[in-house]
């Protein structure tokens, strides 16, 4: 029956880890080839395999793990999962039903200890249940705000006999999500459109997670108005990053000129994000003089952060459709003198050049690092993944997307090694695409061990491997926050990476001088197989702008570079 759903699905890889209470869905999966078994190395490596599976290609991913502690495991990937946004659907074996509650081997209750991290989870009694409820799972998964589910399946369920419901007779009409926005909503946000003088479109996941459609639908409606465009760091590319109305992500480590303009405007339209803190800063203070809106299919996310004036419940894909037919069959127009002027006062933030840093020809600066890879990669059919940390928030500065579903972060959760399984699941679903994980060695270390699972399964993903020798952004804060008192920011035994990737059987390179980073980057792309790319970074960079935790968006804290001319620039307040 498992097998069976899954088949019916669609599903074509199933990420695992065998265990004594899955075992006859395993013995099953050995008795077919339609669907692809990844044997990973740990549970939580799983999930982001399946969460990057899942981003890369907008269809849900399957995890297989086992009862107890293959469960537990498990539960970081689905709370990563559940804040992200990424349809999951987790198969975990229990005990026999019979022993549930005696405190069995391998005993543990999962669905209590799920419930807080999934959409929704079953625990399944009555095997003629079993496949309606996989089915309904991966309607929960998908439909809606998409997220993660589980099913956890006791082991004497598993050997017994039933009748299969195929996906046509399933029961999922009890969770129909509303994707129809609201038409006088969306009519009153186009009066709004026409009469705006400092607008602002701020996007986030749920324009990606709406699928290919909703991205096209942004762009057109950006081009239609010719408003300026930021993102959170889970919706880049949806709008093109080489789009001339791009002004960069915004949020603590956003760009100045997107950071004041989201403070400075007097409309905000957001489209699929949920005003997360790293995002909205002191709350009393952010964007201020704006009539706000709000697209969203999750009814719980409108007005839960941030109070809007113009809230539409809806699938991004759908409004924004809608608002396009109204737009356009009214012939309506943008303020355009007040837009020139707004955009002039955008092209003077600009000037700050956020993002400058001082180089140096002795050491690898791992903004230079990153300008690099960008360079010599961006033609490709390329796809980033990262750990967490500074080097993802300087991966999300200085690389640049044109495309959804190419950049894999961890955004609400910050999960430290998440980059390395998913890159794994990137590279599965697209075999042929160059995949890298853009990783800090300490983050990278958390999963490591699933360099055995690229290995085996000849993935040839690169990890570039930001090495400062620091947990950095942790370091960062200590420097600018607590008096730079580096309490066990830093690693006294840290590995020698080119001989931990020989270990492993893949290819391994080091570089430290920034002369030789151009020939580097080029032996671990032209290497057709895994490599671990050990590069050497200046230790104490920081990264910057940054929004110390609580401050409005017009308290930035800069780089010594750019510092001087942000001053005379603007009256923001500079720390």
């Amino acid at each position: 029956m498992v097998v069976q759903a899954l088949k019916d699905q669609g599903v074509d890889t199933v990420f695992g880890y065998p265990g004594g209470a899955v075992l006859p869905i395993y013995d099953e999966i050995f008795l077919q080839n339609d669907i692809r078994h990844i044997l990973v190395r740990h549970e939580q490596g799983a999930v982001h395999a399946a969460e990057g599976y899942a981003r890369s290609t907008g269809k849900p991913g399957v995890v297989l793990v086992t009862s107890g502690p293959g469960a537990t495991n498990a539960v970081t990937g689905i709370t990563d999962a559940l804040l992200d946004s990424i349809p999951l659907v987790v198969l975990t074996g229990q005990v026999p039903t019979f022993m549930i509650g005696t405190d069995a081997f391998q005993e543990a209750d999962t669905v209590g200890i799920t419930r807080a991290c999934t959409k929704h989870n079953w625990l399944v009694k009555d095997t003629d249940k079993l496949a309606e409820t996989l089915h309904q799972a991966f309607h929960v998964a998908t439909s809606g705000r998409p997220g993660p589910v589980l099913i956890d399946i006791p082991k004497d369920v598993q050997f017994a006999n039933g009748t299969y419901t195929p996906p046509a007779k399933a029961n999922t009409a009890h969770y129909a999500p509303k994707v129809k926005g609201d038409l006088e909503a969306i009519k009153q946000l186009a009066s709004l459109i026409e009469a705006a003088e400092r607008p602002v479109f701020y996007t986030g996941g749920g324009v990606i997670n709406s699928g290919p459609a909703a991205s096209q639908l942004l762009r057109e409606l950006v081009d239609a108005t010719g408003f300026p465009i930021t993102s959170t760091l889970m919706g880049l590319g949806a709008y093109p990053a080489n789009g001339d109305n791009w002004i960069g992500m915004l949020g603590m480590h956003g760009l100045y000129e997107a950071n004041l303009a989201m403070h400075g405007c007097d409309l905000l339209i957001n489209v699929g994000a949920r005003f997360d803190d790293r995002i909205t800063g002191k709350l009393d203070k952010f964007s201020p003089n704006s009539t706000k809106a709000h697209i969203d299919i999750d009814p719980s996310s409108i007005n839960k952060v941030i109070h809007v004036d113009v809230p539409i419940i809806g699938d991004v894909g759908h409004v924004l459709e809608d608002l396009l037919k109204v737009w356009k069959a009214g012939g309506r127009k943008t303020n355009k003198p007040a837009l020139q002027k707004w955009w002039a006062q955008i092209e003077e933030w600009k000037k700050a050049d956020c993002l400058r840093y001082t180089n140096s020809e002795k050491t690898i600066k791992p903004q230079y690092a990153l300008q690099r890879l960008e360079a010599l990669t961006k033609d490709r059919d390329r796809y980033i993944t990262t750990e967490v940390g500074q080097h993802q928030m300087w991966a999300a500065q200085f690389l640049g997307f044109n495309d959804p579903n190419r950049w894999m972060t961890s955004g609400g959760l910050g999960t430290m090694g998440y980059g390395l399984p998913a890159s794994l699941g990137v590279q599965i679903a697209h075999p042929d695409a160059l995949v890298i994980n853009v990783a800090g060695e300490a983050s990278w270390l958390m999963n490591m061990q699933e360099m055995g699972t690229a290995v085996q399964y000849r993935l040839p993903v690169k990890q570039f491997i930001l090495n400062n020798e620091r947990l950095g952004m942790v370091r960062q804060w200590q420097e600018l926050l607590h008096g730079e008192r580096y309490s066990h920011s830093w690693s006294e035994s840290l590995p020698d990476f080119v001989k931990l990737a020989e270990a492993f059987g893949c290819k391994g390179i080091m570089v430290s001088d920034p002369a030789d980073l151009d020939d580097a980057i080029m032996e671990m792309l032209n290497y057709d197989g895994p490599v671990i790319f050990d590069c050497l970074v200046e230790k104490h960079e920081n990264c910057f702008p940054m929004i110390p935790s609580g401050a409005p968006h017009n308290e930035m804290l800069m780089g010594e570079a750019s510092t001087k001319d942000a001053i005379g620039s603007t009256g923001a307040v500079l720390v």
